[in-house]
């Protein structure tokens, strides 16, 4: 029994062999018969004139593009003809106040944020250092706290203190006007902010307003109207006015931020300074 089955495994053996071999033969055979050979076809003069004035073009074109590059250099050749760039040649001359507009938005948008994050300070721990120098040290130890300290809340605290002889109106009066000093360095360049935020969108207007009367125009100029005639003119529009909103949008959003920001400096030097005249109170400091 184990005889036969030995067998009649050598037997299925052989024959899965076979079926293999056959199989690699036909599929060889296949490809050998599938082989694609080269067409030869005849141009016509035609095709021949056609040719060359392709290759001229070609050369002509490949000319201007070496020109332009020896004259605006790699970079700005590169930039003007990628996605972005090719967009903004499209888009017109009001692209150019745009991108102005864009530039100043970044600029005091990022001078803003570097300014604010400078000025923010822990001001639990800075009163906490203050009292405690002004009880054991008196108001040149508290003064001291101060100018270690940056940031506008440091600096209000400080002009309270070298009032501080003169009485607590003394004092109030000194951080009402510190405050207000402040508060004007914190709110510098929010204007320009502002400002582009509101001007961008209309600068994109003005844009869709210039590509839609190129589009007219050259409808009223040819004689049969078709979809290539104003595509151009319907894509400067477009272009414009997303460019506007483009650069409005971050700008609004920016000088939002910063004005909530600005307004929690101010709470938080009006808690400072009212902590700050009470302990003089107590401490009976100018009376």
């Amino acid at each position: 029994m184990v005889k036969t089955n030995s067998s009649v495994r050598s037997v299925l053996l052989i024959s899965v062999l076979l079926v293999v071999f056959a199989s690699v033969a036909v599929v060889a055979q296949e490809a050998e018969e599938t082989v694609i050979e080269p067409e030869f076809t005849v141009q016509a003069e035609t095709d021949s004139l056609a040719t060359a004035k392709n290759d001229s073009m070609l050369v002509a074109k490949a000319v201007e593009d070496m020109a332009e590059r020896k004259k605006l250099g790699a970079v700005l050749y590169n930039l003007k003809h990628s996605g972005i760039g090719e967009k903004y040649v499209d888009g017109g001359n009001f692209m150019h106040a745009l991108l102005l507009a864009s530039i100043i938005g970044f600029v005091f948008i990022i001078e803003r944020l570097v300014t604010l994050s400078r000025a923010r300070v822990n001001i639990r721990k800075l009163m906490s250092d203050v009292l405690l120098a002004m009880r054991s040290d008196g108001l040149d130890g508290a003064m001291r706290v101060c100018e270690r300290t940056r940031g506008p809340i440091a600096a209000v605290l400080h002009s309270g203190l070298l009032r501080a002889g003169r009485g607590p109106d003394a004092v109030k009066e000194a951080i009402e006007t510190a405050g207000s000093i402040e508060t004007s360095f914190l709110e510098r360049g929010l204007v320009a902010i502002a400002t582009v935020a509101q001007v961008a969108p209309l600068l994109g207007f003005l844009g869709t307003v210039s590509g839609m009367i190129s589009a007219f125009a050259a409808i009223a100029s040819a004689e049969q109207v078709s979809a290539k005639v104003v595509a151009s003119g319907i894509e400067e529009a477009l272009i414009t006015t997303a460019t506007g909103l483009i650069v409005a949008i971050p700008a609004s959003i920016g000088h939002s931020f910063f004005v909530s920001q600005i307004d929690r400096f101010v709470l938080e030097m009006e808690e400072a300074s009212a902590e700050l005249v009470n302990e003089l109170i107590e401490m009976g400091v100018g009376q």
